[in-house]
């Protein structure tokens, strides 16, 4: 059995992995736009009804997307449960070994991969590689645990009993990718559903198809067979269909509060004939704070917050949105934050340089700007912008914003953060565990007691000491959150592969004749 290890991330303080970079952007861009096909059973239907524009230059089409149509899905789920019980019948190591192999498939493309996300989601180099890197560990991570866990727990087996226990594949898994990790998000949780002997309907963010596309090829590349694995283009209404269908025994959900609650009432309604409770496996939103003690190191703050709180533009769930600072540094942070706003470089993806890219779409730029030209408290933004036609919002700080204001309350998802000076730790985990999210947060502080304090206090489901808020590691950070911010246990640790499979307890009794034996 293979130990598992994390992919190493690219080098990119070296000229030669920026060359090699450039070098697979440059190959990349004659190929646009790639063409993604609905994929069911091994068989392609393209269309372009869909396009996927490169934010940093909407004109330039990365990708053009058949849209699955509600027979596709009925044809997708059908194809899967088909597929479903030889899949699931076959060993776990063979299955494992099939995730292996293909992590060596996004291994041995990850520049191509890389340069794919910087222009179909404006992705800068860091976040993109270490995108690609992260679906690599997902693969190598699960295909490890279910290898480990494949012998069941131990029972308790008095003379004359013998009692076991293992788990069962649910079904057909549906799963629904966000666009702001297009490869490692949808990888991981395809590559979870996979191993434990499930088949999968994948239905990508239409903002990432060609992404997903790599994903589905990278899994045919290992071996996967036809049916096992299935990708359906569209909007909202294909992963919709795909909920309630009563053929999906797992649906796997990565996105808003507000769709992943929408997701779950549906879900909870079996239709008629339906034999099954559709499980819900969901990562939600969050409205991050990082708390700045008296004590803090500004040094250490003033990075981390400004990489937790701009870095892809504010467009992760785990980005810091509130930073609650002691009142007796609250004076020295801001006039050291409004300075090192102005640093920060807004730009294109593909420029290495860049510190704060485009935003997704056109419509989130225009909600962003709506929420910061409104936003109450004294504003500070970066810049200044490019002067073209990328969709930019500047990175803004809001300091003190009020009480119960959106800026404080409501998840962005862009790069505003608000600066909120507060009078003591217990004031600030107070504001803390008053909202409803509680995916992630920091804490900045010299003494253990305060990290004690803070982290019985908060009821985040990371929390992060003297660091950023953001880049959790497979089977070193495993991610998840508490509250309205989600459902189960952590993606890339240790107990989410129970998601996907349901256990069974065999109970034998062991005498004859009334001997035991």
């Amino acid at each position: 059995m293979p130990e598992f290890a994390n992919e190493p991330l690219l080098e990119l303080r070296r000229a030669d992995e920026r060359a090699r970079c450039r070098e697979a952007l440059a190959a990349l861009t004659p190929r646009l736009p790639l063409s993604v096909p609905v994929i069911v059973a091994g068989d392609r239907r393209h269309g372009a009804d869909l396009v996927s524009p490169d934010p940093s230059h909407p004109a330039r089409k990365v990708a053009l997307a058949c849209r699955a149509s509600a027979s596709d899905v009925d044809s997708a789920v059908s194809a899967a449960t088909a597929a479903q019980r030889a899949w699931g019948a076959i060993p776990v190591g063979a299955r494992a070994a099939i995730l292996r192999a293909a992590a060596a498939e996004l291994a041995a493309r990850r520049y191509e991969l890389a340069a794919l996300e910087v222009a179909e989601c404006a992705k800068p180099w860091p976040e993109a590689a270490a995108d690609v890197a992260e679906a690599i560990d997902f693969c190598r991570y699960y295909a490890h645990r279910a290898e480990v866990e494949a012998a069941g727990p131990e029972l308790l087996s008095p003379p004359g009993e013998r009692n076991r226990q293992f788990r069962r594949p649910r079904g057909v898994c549906a799963v629904i990718a966000p666009w702001n990790f297009p490869i490692a998000i949808a990888c991981g949780m395809t590559a979870a559903a996979l191993v434990t002997g499930n088949a999968v309907c994948l239905k990508p963010a239409e903002q990432s198809p060609g992404c997903a596309l790599a994903i589905f090829d990278a899994f045919a590349a290992a071996g996967l067979p036809p049916g096992v694995l299935n990708l359906l283009p569209g909007e909202g209404e294909t992963g919709a269909a795909l909920v309630v269908h009563p053929g999906v025994s797992t649906v796997a959900f990565t996105g808003s509060a507000a769709v992943g609650l929408e997701i779950m009432a549906a879900a909870a309604r079996p239709a008629p004939g339906q034999r099954h409770l559709t499980r819900v496996v969901a990562e939600l939103g969050g409205k991050n704070a990082m708390i700045v003690d008296a004590d803090a190191d500004l040094d250490d703050v003033v990075p981390a917050a400004l990489t937790s709180a701009f870095g892809f533009a504010g467009q992760k769930c785990s980005a810091t949105a509130r930073l609650l600072v002691h009142e007796r540094v609250a004076a020295t942070l801001k006039v050291r934050l409004i300075g090192a706003l102005a640093t920060l470089a807004v730009g294109p993806a593909e420029a290495f340089g860049t510190d704060v890219p485009a935003v997704i779409e056109a419509d989130a730029q225009a909600r962003i700007a709506a929420v910061v030209a409104a936003a109450a408290g004294e504003a500070h933004s970066g810049g200044p912008l490019p002067d073209d036609d990328g969709y930019y919002v500047p990175p803004t700080l809001v300091f003190d914003p009020p009480a119960g204001s959106h800026v404080t309350c409501e998840e962005i998802f862009g790069p505003v953060l608000s600066v909120e000076t507060v009078p003591s730790l217990a004031a600030a985990c107070d504001r803390v565990d008053e909202q409803p999210q509680a995916l992630t947060g920091a804490v900045f502080t010299r003494s253990p007691d305060t990290v004690a304090y803070v982290s019985a206090r908060t009821p985040v489901g990371n929390l992060y000491v003297n660091r950023p808020s953001t880049g959790a590691i497979v089977g070193r950070q495993p991610f998840g959150g508490n509250r309205l911010s989600g459902t189960g246990s952590k993606a890339g640790g240790p107990d989410y592969l129970a998601h996907f499979s349901d256990p069974v307890v065999v109970c034998e009794d062991l005498t004859r004749h009334g001997i035991p034996a």
